[in-house]
């Protein structure tokens, strides 16, 4: 195991961000400009009237006409309706397993669950979030759990018409959430006029585990997602070796926990730097033997190859992941990063900016615009590139690498005044990174021959005549 790569990681202070998913009233009138979650909550699940129960051979929907460009939609996160704030992480759980079984649906677009979430807790305009991230469709819904079962309402609504597609309430036990999702899943996807043979496999008939093991993976999910802290991921960790405890064959669990021994080794926080790895790649080669069409397995070992330096193969495994999935924004960044870091700045270009399309606020946006405008400075592009650099920085100033990049822009521009404070911001910010050398020292990955012939023709002329020295 070459752990090079796995030190960089840490070392770069670029948070490469690999989390992605985990799992999954009528309400009537033109929600145009109603409060999505507000009209949920004011709409609560009805007591009275008994509502549909899910059945095994549940009959197909009618389909709805929808227009030929194009299809986009967004999940915003479903209201959890019980009391019980601790059933927070089960509604957020049906929000990401749709937001994944949709975004593999080809032709459509479809937006990236960060970008979701950034819309939790707060009531919105259904017309507003589709305008704002423009999209034609808003998937939406309340969830209610309780020791009877399973309450759950669902709503797609037509931003440009304004009115309702369909809604519908489902009610069920926890073992019988497959079927529930895969019914909406249907659902949205006729919507689209996308017949149900074009949805892949995974997003029509999700995977049936113990129901006590799917609970941990969600909890896994969830505290995964929460701030990075050591706390936190260890938490995470637990709940995925429980599920794999329980349900031996799970593949889910085993992504879930290799995909948090990756973030623990690239934040440092690794229990073994050698362990840690090889565990995750036999997780990984398990449950790629036997599911190779989980987009999250492929991702997460792509990861781990950018990590070891192994470019080539994380470029394969990402386009694999994409393959699966055409709307993983982390693995459009990734790929886009390593065909970057590959030497291949212009075929990069195009895969980071669909990733900007589908997760706009991604939390990490700066790192979007960061990998934007150096594929724009590699390729001699000053004034594109300083446009995205800029953006990176404004996006989150306390990152010391916008900064540096900025001087690199600046001054292959001829700015040397704007160059040489955007150098002075970087080293205050991180006094490690002095000189070019340190530079490369600090990131195994612009050593590559093909990058670093590249960088000493656009980045490094720029960093020289900011003050740059070499040693």
């Amino acid at each position: 195991m070459n752990t090079r790569g796995a030190v960089v990681a840490a070392s770069i202070a670029i948070t490469i961000g690999i989390w992605t998913a985990a799992w999954w009233s009528w309400l009537g009138g033109n929600l145009s400009t109603a409060p999505i979650q507000a009209l949920v909550a004011a709409n609560p699940i009805s007591e009275q009237a008994p509502p549909k129960k899910v059945e095994a051979e549940s009959a197909p929907a009618a389909k709805v006409q929808a227009p030929s460009v194009t299809p986009s939609i967004i999940v915003l996160p479903f209201a959890n309706l019980s009391n019980n704030p601790d059933q927070e992480y089960f509604a957020d759980g049906i929000t990401e397993g749709l937001t994944a079984d949709l975004s593999r649906i080809p032709g459509s677009l479809v937006v990236a669950r960060n970008t979701a979430f950034s819309y939790k807790g707060n009531p919105v305009d259904a017309a507003q979030v589709a305008r704002e991230l423009d999209v034609r469709y808003v998937l939406a819904g309340g969830v209610r759990r309780d020791d009877e079962g399973v309450r759950l309402n669902a709503q797609m609504i037509d931003a440009e018409t304004g009115r309702m597609s369909w809604a519908e309430e489902f009610y069920t036990d926890r073992a019988g959430l497959a079927e529930v999702h895969k019914e909406i899943v249907v659902r949205v996807v006729q919507t689209l006029d996308l017949e149900p043979a074009e949805a892949p496999a995974a997003g029509i008939e999700p995977s049936k585990g113990d129901p006590e093991g799917r609970d941990l993976i969600m909890r896994g999910w969830a505290w995964s997602h929460r701030p990075y802290s050591a706390a936190t991921w260890q938490e995470a960790q637990h709940a995925f070796e429980r599920a794999l405890e329980i349900d031996p064959g799970s593949v889910d669990a085993r992504i879930g926990l290799a995909r948090v021994l990756a973030g623990k080794l690239a934040e440092g926080w690794a229990s073994s730097v050698q362990q840690d790895p090889t565990r995750a790649e036999r997780l990984l080669g398990e449950a790629i033997e036997r599911d190779a069409t989980r987009p999250a397995a492929h991702f997460t070992m792509g990861v781990l190859r950018r990590m070891q330096n192994r470019l080539a193969e994380a470029r394969s495994e990402f386009e694999a992941t994409i393959a699966l999935d055409p709307n993983d924004a982390r693995a459009l960044y990734h790929l886009g990063v390593t065909l970057m870091f590959l030497g291949q700045p212009e075929a990069g270009i195009p895969h980071i900016q669909n990733a900007v399309r589908r997760d706009p606020h991604d939390p990490n946006i700066t790192t979007l615009y960061w990998a934007l405008g150096t594929c724009h400075l590699l390729l001699g592009e000053a004034d594109e590139a300083i446009e995205f650099l800029g953006k990176a920085r404004a996006a989150n100033s306390r990152l010391w690498f916008p900064h540096l990049y900025l001087a690199g822009a600046f001054g292959l521009r001829g700015d040397i005044d704007e160059a040489r404070a955007a150098l002075a911001q970087s080293i205050k910010l991180n006094p490690a990174v002095s000189s070019l050398s340190r530079m490369r020292a600090n990131n195994a990955w612009i050593a590559n021959s093909d990058h670093w012939t590249l960088q000493e023709k656009t980045i490094n002329v720029g960093l020289r005549r900011a003050g740059l020295p070499d040693e």
